[in-house]
């Protein structure tokens, strides 16, 4: 696959730059530009094709979703802000992710990994192939298989991270950004910066928590705009 060109819209130059650097750590994304208003945004867009846009809400002379309603094809969008009341809008307009500033690397690393899968998803799957329904595992020096069907939630230990199913739990030594780069999109959603549920085991939820299998998992700060889009 190959990388995905993205731009950032903020007038915020420390916030701008906390982007930039973030995006340098990721090695399937690539930087073409940084707007300081919506208006430079529209006149770049004009001359070139991007895939991913950084997008502050207040900016100035047009704000984020005034803009974002200007473009007939946009790219995929991540909506930078610090104000969490336009997190229904936002997402009533197909933007991929809602980052609540401040934001930590892995938060914003699993919000361009949603990218990242949805651009693979699109991509025609190699003649023969099969949709994958599990993964293996390092636990315990054996690869053991997990049914994505069967998960209920993962949470992080520290170095390792706890894949809790129906069936059993597990240990394996790798982070949550790593693990939720493996899952499907459609099917799971990280909800804490410690956690990733299924979605499909939800049993109830408020803005503060999710009930599955009669477990009560936080719902951290910065997420609580997927929440609201269930």
């Amino acid at each position: 696959m190959s990388k995905i060109k993205c731009i950032i819209i903020e007038d915020e130059p420390l916030a701008a730059k906390v982007l930039t650097d973030y995006i340098s750590q990721v090695p399937f994304l690539e930087l073409q530009e940084t707007c300081k208003d919506a208006l430079r945004a529209t006149d770049f867009l004009r001359e070139h094709d991007t895939d991913l846009i950084f997008l502050d809400i207040h900016l100035p002379k047009l704000k984020g979703m005034a803009f974002l309603k200007t473009l007939k094809n946009p790219p995929a969008v991540i909506v930078t802000t610090a104000y969490h009341q336009y997190a229904v809008e936002g997402f009533s307009l197909n933007v991929t992710d809602y980052l609540l500033k401040p934001f930590e690397f892995e938060r914003f690393f699993a919000a361009v990994n949603k990218v990242k899968n949805t651009a693979a998803a699109k991509t025609p799957p190699t003649e023969g192939t099969d949709t994958k329904n599990y993964l293996f595992l390092n636990v315990q020096k054996k690869k053991v298989k997990i049914l994505f069907s069967e998960i209920l939630y993962v949470e992080s230990q520290r170095e390792y991270i706890k894949i809790v199913t129906t069936k059993n739990e597990y240990l394996s030594k790798m982070s949550t950004h790593e693990m939720e780069a493996l899952l499907p999109e459609n099917q799971f959603i990280r909800v804490h910066r410690s956690f990733i549920i299924s979605v499909s085991k939800i049993e109830s939820y408020t803005a503060e928590a999710i009930e599955i299998n009669g477990i009560s998992l936080p719902v951290g700060r910065g997420y609580k705009g997927i929440i609201e889009n269930l």
